[in-house]
């Protein structure tokens, strides 16, 4: 099998001699061309045309997320973009993640420890998954303004939807969560597996757009309708007895936290039947048993088809443990979890 050919785009070149080499060690990805700016990785990319990209946010003469644009707008290929730890950093990769980059990855400070190892387990590990993603060129999307002001939310959600999430996540979270009517009677749970500060960064980005409150879930506070809480990044997302959020760091399951399993297993069993799980684009198996549990509960239970998926893989776990009353396009889970909610 033929090594995934890599662009490395940095503007430091420390940077760029690490990323290459950890590629270069791995028999399944050859660095083909390295650029220090947009420009010229634009222009390596029309020459080399690789199979991946890794992007670098900030850079000079074309930033990360205008070259990015770029790269939407005119290659089939996908894109992880290397981000800051910061909060800007975050705000910045979550919307790249919007534009239509596959993952992203946070860089280790250049003067902590042993950067090169820091970065190598992620990187190759994202690397894998996004090589697999077929991406398509297209006009750049655009977070849409909102077009009718939130109403605070005041009754006890007696429904739940329970999403969960992983690669290719945000941008389909985006056109469900966004696609949620105002008056929706029941309260969202989300699960991305994303770390902290990235989750409330996709949290605000969201709310800013949609017609019901989207937040990062906050230890104790009531579940109400018309809300959707994102689990923070590093806590598990649970349902206590008495219709609250409680955030625990209780062991990764299935090598994740937060866990979509954890908590659509929480959530079923304090709502049953007045349930809706959803499993949207992702790699692993995470959220299947909880699938299971919600419909064993009669709930109903919903999975992203493969066409629209990013990566199939955690949809694919849940139709496969039977767990999957409908298996929709992405475009139109919204209506589906509005038209069981109404019920």
């Amino acid at each position: 099998m033929e090594p995934v050919k890599v662009l490395v785009v940095d503007d430091s070149a420390l940077m760029r001699r690490i990323v290459k080499d950890i590629f270069n060690a791995d028999p399944r990805f050859k660095v083909v061309a390295i650029a220090r700016d947009g420009v010229d990785a634009l222009e390596k990319i029309i020459k080399f045309q690789p199979g991946l990209v890794t992007l670098d946010v900030e850079m000079p003469r074309l930033n990360g997320l205008a070259t990015l644009k770029e790269i939407v707008r005119r290659f089939d290929v996908p894109v992880i973009m290397l981000s800051s730890l910061t909060q800007q950093g975050s705000q910045v990769t979550v919307e790249a993640l919007s534009i239509g980059a596959v993952d992203f990855i946070t860089k280790p400070e250049l003067h902590h420890g042993n950067v090169k190892e820091t970065l190598k387990e992620q990187l190759l590990t994202k690397a894998a998954v996004a090589a697999q993603v077929k991406v398509q060129s297209g006009p750049v999307p655009v977070l849409p303004p909102k077009l009718v002001p939130q109403k605070p939310a005041v009754r006890s959600a007696a429904k739940v939807v329970a999403i969960g999430a992983s690669t290719g996540g945000p941008r389909a979270l985006e056109a469900v969560l966004l696609s949620l009517p105002q008056n929706l009677p029941a309260a969202v749970l989300v699960t991305q597996h994303m770390p902290p500060k990235f989750t409330k960064a996709l949290a605000d980005r969201l709310n800013k757009a949609a017609a019901i409150r989207i937040k990062e879930a906050e230890e104790g506070e009531p579940i109400l309708a018309g809300v959707a809480y994102i689990a923070p990044g590093n806590f598990h997302l649970e349902v206590a007895s008495d219709h609250t959020v409680r955030l625990t760091q209780d062991p990764p399951v299935q090598h994740v936290r937060p866990s979509a399993t954890v908590m659509m297993l929480s959530a079923a069993s304090v709502y049953g039947k007045q349930m809706v799980g959803v499993i949207l684009t992702g790699m692993g198996k995470d959220g299947a048993d909880g699938m299971v549990e919600i419909k064993r509960q009669g709930g109903s239970v919903l999975a992203q088809d493969e066409a629209t998926s990013a990566i199939f893989s955690m949809p694919r776990a849940a139709i496969q443990a039977g767990a999957a009353d409908q298996v929709l396009p992405l475009e139109k889970i919204a209506a589906a979890i509005t038209s069981l909610c109404g019920r």
